[in-house]
């Protein structure tokens, strides 16, 4: 049973790693221009089920030709011709097959068999089944520093990480502290619901709001899995034949959310990414349903309320957007800016990204919109 909990965790680990870098993909313009409310849908992926698949290639074994003869002075019997020896062909043992990877760590052939010890793990899973611990397992071979070492969203332990305790927003929490505490002592729950906490195995998938989705009929096929993450105002109403009407989780930020009340799904977790400092004093305002003062420093009008209960509200730990960051997409660490809260998208990297995982078939996406 603990093996199990370990490996649904990773699993949504590698669906939030896999949110933001969607996320910086889809939503480039951040701090720039407005988001636009199409009715559409980026990318959907598959982080947990059956479209997966990577492996080693095999090193080709090698003949070698050495020619061998006697010297001279080793004649065993002088007074006769020396002895000739025929040259003999040697095969060189085949040593296992070195993994290359890229600078970020990610391995170099992405589009090759699945690894021997995961295809014998997952023989007997039919296709389209979700199986246990099968996309994190995948996650790791391609990219073997992969792990998750924090919790999906903040806790009252949240001041323990040290990771995140020492950087700004977006990358952490540094200057927030009685904001974060003052919004958690409201909320009180830190973790998905019980019903999806209760499943040994979780298919996710990702829906953006930037149009390739329209008129392609995907609604039912989205709503079949059991995380449905969608980003900021993506919309729902009038678009559920081809975007879906599921939602799990809301992922977004002040100038992101939804400022109609009506266009809220009933039942979905409402996740706040906090890009800056002002975004975790809006959280507190909506949290404890106070008037949003215009003068906050948002670079556009935001929610003044968002129809959840505080119960509902989360607080996306700031790790993964760290990691997904600099871990996966490669932007530079420690260059000065970072724990000033001042950074960056490189679009081509972000790109990059997600067409490995999508060559390696850790992700699948529905649209070939990447």
């Amino acid at each position: 049973m603990g093996l199990l909990v370990f490996m649904r965790n990773l699993l949504l680990a590698l669906c939030l790693f896999l949110v933001l870098g969607f996320l910086y993909y889809s939503a480039w313009k951040l701090h720039l221009l407005r988001w636009e409310d199409s009715n559409s849908v980026v990318l959907s992926f598959d982080s947990v089920g059956h479209t997966i698949g990577s492996g080693r290639r095999e090193r080709k074994t090698v003949a070698i030709v050495l020619p061998l003869s006697s010297p001279s002075h080793l004649a065993a019997d002088p007074g006769k011709d020396r002895a000739q020896k025929e040259p003999t062909e040697t095969m060189a043992a085949p040593g296992p097959a070195i993994p290359k990877y890229d600078k970020l760590g990610f391995l170099l052939n992405l589009d090759s068999k699945l690894p021997p010890e995961l295809a014998s793990k997952y023989a007997n899973f039919s296709e389209g089944v979700c199986k246990p611990g099968y996309a994190s397992a995948l996650m790791t071979v391609i990219f073997p520093k992969f792990s998750k070492p924090a919790p999906m969203f903040l806790d009252d332990s949240f001041r323990k990480w040290a990771r995140i305790r020492d950087f700004v927003p977006p990358f952490g929490i540094k200057g927030q502290d009685n904001l974060i505490k003052a919004i958690l002592s409201a909320t009180k729950d830190y973790r998905l619901t019980p019903a999806l906490d209760s499943l040994s195995c979780r298919r996710c998938i990702i829906v953006g709001n930037g149009g390739v989705l329209a008129n392609k009929s995907l609604g039912l096929k989205i709503d079949d899995y059991d995380v449905v993450v969608r980003l900021n105002s993506a919309p729902v109403k009038g678009f559920e034949k081809d975007v879906g009407g599921k939602t799990t989780l809301r992922i977004t930020y002040p100038e992101g959310a939804i400022q109609k009340m009506e266009q809220y799904e009933k039942d979905s977790l409402f996740v706040l990414a906090g890009f800056k400092w002002q975004d975790f004093k809006w959280l507190k305002y909506i949290v404890y349903k106070e008037k949003v003062s215009a003068s906050d420093g948002f670079w556009k009008s935001v929610a003044t309320r968002v129809p959840r209960e505080p119960h509902e509200i989360r607080i996306l730990n700031p790790y993964f957007i760290q990691e997904a960051a600099f871990s996966f997409i490669g932007l530079p660490f420690n260059n000065g800016l970072m724990g000033r809260g001042s950074w960056t998208h490189n679009i081509q990297r972000e790109k990059e990204f997600l067409r490995k995982l999508v060559k390696a078939r850790v992700i699948t996406d529905l649209t070939s919109g990447i």
